[in-house]
């Protein structure tokens, strides 16, 4: 595997040199501001330079180029394989209802011989990425993974971009398969967030939309605790997300004390409801998180441990980093505080490269179920032998 970066600032049209021999298992990771990646003379770049490439990414809220943090640039990253075979899918999609239909779709998309990972990168909106989650589990064997995160676009959350091969648009999933023994793939997610107030249940929730909180108004209820931050809502809800536990029922993607993070995408004053990324079952209950610093660098340098254990401590020759809006927002000049705890974890000859998303999908750990988090540091290393 042979791995090379380039970064785009000042809204420069990116030029690469042609490559001299284009392989078939060139991959080429896309990651900008919505604003820039809106205009398709960036893509019509990269597909000039790089014809033959699967080219796969996603609009941000930030920009991981090495142990660098960069907002309103293009990052890209361009991986030649020696062994690993790619194949490459993409849906539309228009609701946060279409989520498990569209999971299934991908997958049923990629050949099932030789498969050994799955990577994604999803509109970040219109996805309710515990159902897509789901719907991409389903259709994998056990012992293929996937992991990947939901496109963003800065705290806007307005527009986000999905780059499926082809100029990045709104409404789109993209999946890239991976294929072969020689791929060695390990993966980890951790948040570091200290939960606070009293456990609420949920009483009535619709997939992704919470409305009741023990009985209350959802949002009405949020707002008490957020006070002065409630005028800057949906996008200070970032710093304070909601931690998920005890939802029993079949189905339920989190039967534990630990839980999952759910962070809000949107609010509706009119029924004081809260779309959240992924699913708010009923029953469940949710309590308020806020930010502890050490703790959030502490959780993305123990993502990179689970992955270098994974690796049996050899070479990580890739790393994918995706960290959520939210830690970016509570870190702000401390944001590569968490990247540089990830390179001393996996060492200097690791290209690191990522984005800050609206959310991650992976499992915490080997052998634990592949989820939709929020506010994780979620790594995936690769290497070939």
């Amino acid at each position: 595997m042979q791995v090379s970066q380039n970064i785009v600032r000042n809204g420069q049209i990116p030029q690469f040199p042609l490559s001299p021999k284009p392989k078939a298992g060139q991959l080429v990771l896309f990651f900008g501001s919505s604003d820039l990646l809106s205009n398709p003379a960036y893509f019509q770049a990269v597909r000039k330079a790089f014809p033959d490439a699967i080219i796969a990414g996603c609009s941000t809220a930030g920009e991981i180029h090495g142990t660098a943090v960069y907002d309103d640039t293009v990052v890209v990253t361009v991986v030649d394989f020696e062994y690993t075979s790619l194949h490459f899918s993409k849906v539309d999609i228009l609701e946060a209802s279409q989520s498990f239909s569209a999971g299934k779709a991908l997958i049923e998309s990629l050949p099932a011989k030789d498969l050994t990972h799955v990577l994604i990168f999803s509109d970040g909106l219109k996805v309710n990425g515990t159902e897509l989650t789901r719907g991409l589990k389903a259709q994998l064997p056990a012992h293929v993974e996937v992991t990947g995160g939901l496109s963003a676009d800065g705290a806007n959350f307005k527009k986000t971009l999905v780059c499926a091969n082809d100029i990045p648009v709104e409404g789109q999933i993209a999946a890239i398969g991976l294929y072969g023994q020689h791929i060695k793939v390990s993966y980890g997610s951790l948040g570091g967030w200290d939960s606070f107030g009293p456990d609420r249940q949920i009483t009535r929730s619709i997939g992704n939309v919470l409305y009741d909180l023990d009985g209350q108004p959802a949002l009405e209820l949020y707002k008490k605790y957020l006070g002065e931050h409630a005028a800057g809502l949906p996008s200070t809800a970032l710093l304070f997300p909601l931690s998920l536990h005890n939802a029993w029922q079949e189905g339920s993607e989190s039967n534990t004390r630990d839980g999952v993070v759910r962070t809000i995408l949107g609010v509706n004053e009119a029924d004081q409801s809260m779309t959240f990324a992924g699913d708010m079952p009923e029953g469940a209950y949710a309590r308020l998180m806020k930010a502890n610093f050490e703790r959030l660098i502490d959780g993305a340098s123990g993502a990179a441990k689970i992955c270098a254990a994974l690796m049996q401590n050899n070479t990580t020759e890739l790393a994918l980093l995706i960290s959520c809006v939210g830690r970016k927002l509570v870190l702000k000049q401390r944001v590569e505080d968490e990247v540089e705890a990830v390179r001393e974890v996996l060492g200097p000859q690791a290209t690191l490269t990522g984005f800050y998303s609206y959310g991650e999908i992976s499992p915490h750990m080997s052998g634990g179920p592949c989820e939709l988090h929020n506010q994780t540091m979620t790594i995936t290393t690769f290497r070939e032998v």
